[in-house]
């Protein structure tokens, strides 16, 4: 997919029309770029902090591969590559085999390499290995088609041998490594393992402290059976975002860490563990948020008392009010579950949602927020002035994880790299 399709969403108007550029738009060539009705910022500046943290956490020696599955957690993975890259990330992980191309399309380092996790087709081997694409190998069958495909390619398949260990999803258990490392011991010439890993069942809860106990150890005698087969390792890994920061030893020789480079927690409960680890006050957070969501003052209408505000009659005023509409909705992320309990910030005010939140649309009481105006910033996550949202309160009243939160903000969204 073109770049531009993936950061900017606006669509080419026929040149045939006479049309101008909407204010605020800009015109390029033949085509008129119009604004989307919201946008997405990301911080420079946050990224680095959030990187120079994780890097000091994880310690010298240890690589941090950056995790951009599902558009980069919502965050635009072809805006948030290059700025990655900015910030001196070379490395990178995805579910699938399009979002691996999606990383090849929009790095611009030329060192930059990609690790797909999860899904990639058989007949797509061939494409990885010719685009020096690394893969996770976690059942006979993927082993034998990189074994397949690395023979028609003419050279070695990346792999990364994934290890069943507790979660029981994907991986080798000690049933059928054995069988595994036969057939790679064969093959030195056309697999090369660049590393052995496993994923956790749950790391950011406290709950699970004695199964990622058990998944530590069970790793640790894995990969001693591996040793025994005189196949070589590789890179160790198992770490996500909550291990990093809370099981020191399952840092190894690679984290992948996806969550916390963004500024989030993986959970309340893993933060407040690193804090009390490292003797930090509660109202500390080592870790800032690199995500704003905003939109504009659409229209204002003053409704008198006794009225039913927009479908159904969920929201009446109890007194004159002064409602702003805004042209975000339920389409571009914000849930209809934030029905009269979301708020949005306009003029340094936090402004209730009044009424159903709509497909492309909400409303905002903005009576108690003097001199609103038409075309006014409206903050739907993030800061303005003293005032902010959170993604955090926002998913506790939508009901939902922070992960859910940013990965229901639509593509089309345009992502905006800011200072």
């Amino acid at each position: 997919m073109d770049k531009t399709q993936h950061s900017r969403i606006p669509r080419n108007i026929n040149r045939r029309m006479s049309c101008r550029p909407l204010p605020g738009g800009r015109k390029t060539g033949r085509s008129i770029i119009v604004q989307h009705a919201c946008r997405i910022e990301l911080s420079e500046s946050a990224l680095r902090r959030n990187l120079r943290f994780l890097r000091r956490q994880i310690g010298t020696g240890v690589r941090l591969v950056s995790v951009v599955k599902a558009n980069a957690y919502g965050h635009g993975l072809d805006v948030f590559v290059p700025l990655a890259e900015n910030c001196g990330q070379r490395e990178f992980a995805v579910f699938s085999a399009t979002e691996a191309a999606a990383v090849i399309a929009a790095r611009t380092h030329p060192g930059t390499r990609v690790m797909i996790m999860g899904h990639i087709e058989n007949g797509d081997l061939d494409w990885a290995i010719a685009n020096d694409v690394a893969f996770y190998v976690f059942n006979l069958h993927r082993l034998d088609g990189a074994l397949r495909a690395a023979q028609r390619v003419g050279r070695p398949a990346r792999i990364h041998l994934e290890l069943e260990t507790g979660l029981h999803r994907t991986g080798f258990n000690t049933r059928t490594l054995p069988a595994a490392l036969k057939r790679i011991a064969a093959a030195p010439d056309l697999l090369r393992v660049e590393g052995v890993c496993t994923h956790f069942a749950g790391a950011e809860s406290l709950a699970n402290h004695y199964r990622i106990r058990r998944q530590i150890e069970t790793f640790a005698s894995l990969t001693g059976v591996m040793q025994g087969h005189a196949v070589p390792l590789g890179a160790r890994h198992s770490a996500c975002s909550a291990a990093a920061l809370n099981y020191p030893e399952t840092r190894m020789d690679l984290v992948r860490i996806g969550i916390a480079q963004y500024g989030f927690w993986p959970s309340q409960e893993s933060r407040m563990e690193f804090l009390r680890r490292h003797d930090l006050r509660r109202n500390t957070s080592p870790l800032e948020r690199i995500l704003s969501w905003k939109s504009r003052v659409m229209d204002l209408k003053s409704v008198p008392a006794g009225e039913y505000v927009g479908y159904g009659n969920l929201y009446l005023t109890t007194r004159r009010q002064r409602l702003a509409a805004v042209p975000t909705g339920y389409h571009h992320g914000f849930a209809r579950t934030l029905s009269n309990l979301g708020h949005v910030l306009i003029r340094g005010h936090r402004c209730p949602v009044a009424g159903v939140v709509n497909m492309n649309m909400l409303t905002a009481d903005v009576t108690d927020a003097p001199g609103v105006a038409i075309g006014d910033e409206v903050v739907l996550i993030g800061t303005q002035g003293r005032q902010e949202v959170t993604v955090g309160a926002f998913g506790e009243m939508a009901r939902d994880l922070n992960y859910e939160v940013l990965v229901r903000l639509p593509a089309e969204i345009p992502r905006i790299v800011v200072a």
